[in-house]
């Protein structure tokens, strides 16, 4: 089986190289390691060596130096709307304060259907509108790619994290440990 052990940005394969395609929502775009058939056919290994986001457009590259096209597949959305800049920035607070995967599209969010949501949002004055779209979310502030990943081969204590001269430490719901 062939395997696709690389990932070509957005625009750089060759077009002459591109032989297939896959449709994949943003779930299925973040992977390492699974057997995939393209729309055409071509079923292959897709074999990273960590978990990688996929955007739409961006290319697999296979063994034999043949492309797969990765398209995002349209999913059930919900395009959030605001008065003013502050008060969308509110909103995304809150949205995010819930750990939930939010996309910025201009000026609106976008969000994966949830009637919770939905009604917290109309309760804080959102303006809301089902759309059917690809859905490309935020990476988070940890999720650096695949050569900068938040994991890591050793233990560091909050006073020698990442950016040593901010306190790092504060309270809050989550648990910050960076394995050992």
């Amino acid at each position: 089986m062939l395997r696709a052990t690389t990932v070509l940005p957005s625009g750089t394969a060759a077009p002459s190289a591109v032989v297939d395609r896959v449709l994949l929502d943003a779930d299925a775009r973040h992977r390492r390691r699974l057997v995939m058939t393209g729309e055409g056919g071509t079923t292959f290994l897709l074999d990273l060596a960590e978990a990688t986001r996929l955007r739409d457009g961006d290319g697999l590259l296979l063994e034999n130096g043949s492309v797969v096209i990765v398209a995002a597949q349209p999913e059930a959305l919900v395009e959030v709307a605001a008065k003013s800049p502050a008060d969308l920035a509110r909103l995304a607070w809150h949205i995010g304060n819930r750990h939930t995967d939010v996309q910025i599209v201009g000026d609106r969010l976008r969000l994966r259907r949830d009637h919770v949501l939905e009604d917290m949002l109309r309760g804080l004055g959102a303006v809301l509108a089902p759309v059917e779209a690809p859905f490309d979310p935020e990476t988070g502030a940890y999720d650096h790619g695949p050569a900068h990943g938040h994991a890591h081969d050793h233990h560091h204590g909050h006073d020698r994290g990442h950016n040593r001269d901010r306190d790092h430490a504060h309270p809050h719901g989550h648990d910050h440990s960076h394995g050992g």
